[in-house]
């Protein structure tokens, strides 16, 4: 498809102040032995928003959270998290994160797993015996608190390893690939706690490969390939604007690949001869194109356009353009290994 031409960039909505930044990068860059990881990130996310970081494998993503945690030093560029630099230790008190690959102390009960970390957090016993049931119940494990990690499920890890990541009611929340174990339930009961916690302004930087969890949870999304931002772009701008019209005519005249041209995101034949003519108008030997449109009021100008450019119209549908669809047209199908 023809790249990224004419996606607007819906960060910043009109009438409204700027919040501060609970993440901003610039130019940040990690390479392992020669390979780059993270070429050059520069993003911002704003306090109290769900923020999806999306890219195909080896994009960077993991790399680019662990540098924000303070887990793995960048090579150049700058980070801050919730206003303070990266690694610095009042704003990681501030900080919740479930890890995509975790390890926990499997010897260790849910309960005590979790008294653990709130001890690490210097949680005091009154706050820790409040909070740990509280979490224990909200993740679905209430019954299992006894239970060794040991006999836990993947789903059942990734669920109290969530527990883990709310224990300090975190400012900021890193969630990577927080629902690959878990069942339609488990992801219902994620999707939850999102928007529980997007109600009381908490950020939450979601990294996932199920767009549908992105796009049912995220504010805005950030498409990233090679460690480099590529678009973002507010969930809510994609309902709302971008949308796709599979119109089928006879030929594509010149007059319209003229109106395509400035109406158009982008447009391509999917079927058919785009540039012959079709003798007796047969919408069989039609050609079918497939448009991305900026908004739904341009339908009817379509429809316009093709019989005044003298092409014979035979069907024009309009479809929402879905975030797996985008996905492909921003980022491309290539994707290499993680």
């Amino acid at each position: 498809m023809a790249g990224t031409r004419g996606v607007r960039d819906l960060s910043a909505p009109g009438g409204h102040p700027p919040r501060p930044l609970a993440i901003q990068t610039a130019s940040l860059r990690k390479t392992y032995a020669g390979r780059i990881a993270v070429a050059d990130l520069t993003l911002g996310v704003p306090a109290g928003e769900v923020f999806g970081f999306l890219g195909p494998n080896g994009a960077g993503k993991s790399t680019a959270v662990k540098m924000l945690l303070g887990l793995v030093h960048a090579d150049g560029g700058s980070a801050s998290v919730l206003g303070r630099p990266v690694g610095d230790p009042a704003a990681r008190q501030r900080v919740g994160f479930l890890p995509e690959h975790f390890r926990f102390h499997e010897w260790l009960g849910a309960a005590e797993f979790l008294d653990l970390h709130a001890r690490l957090y210097r949680m005091d016993s009154e706050v820790r015996k409040r909070r740990i049931p509280e979490l224990l119940d909200r993740v679905g494990l209430a019954d299992q608190a006894r239970r060794p990690l040991a006999g836990f499920s993947k789903g059942m890890l990734q669920r109290v390893g969530l527990a883990q990541a709310l224990l300090n009611e975190p400012e900021l929340l890193f969630l990577d690939e927080p629902t690959s174990a878990l069942d339609p339930f488990g992801r219902i009961l994620v999707r939850e706690i999102i928007h529980e916690l997007r109600s009381r302004g908490t950020t939450v930087f979601l990294n996932s490969h199920l767009l549908g969890e992105v796009e049912a949870t995220c504010d805005r999304v950030c498409f990233i390939r090679e460690g480099r931002v590529l678009q973002t772009l507010a969930l809510g701008g994609l309902e709302a604007g971008l949308l796709q019209v599979e119109l089928r005519v006879d030929a594509v005249t010149p007059a319209l690949r003229a109106g395509l041209k400035e109406l158009a995101v982008e447009w391509r034949a999917v079927d058919g001869r785009p540039d012959a003519a079709a003798p007796g108008g047969d919408p069989r030997e039609g050609t079918t194109l497939e448009i991305t449109l900026r908004d739904e009021e341009l339908v009817p100008v379509i429809a316009e356009r093709t019989l005044a450019s003298g092409a014979r119209l035979y069907a024009l549908t309009p479809r929402r353009l879905s975030l797996e669809q985008l996905f492909v047209q921003v980022v491309g199908a290539e994707g290499g290994a993680r």
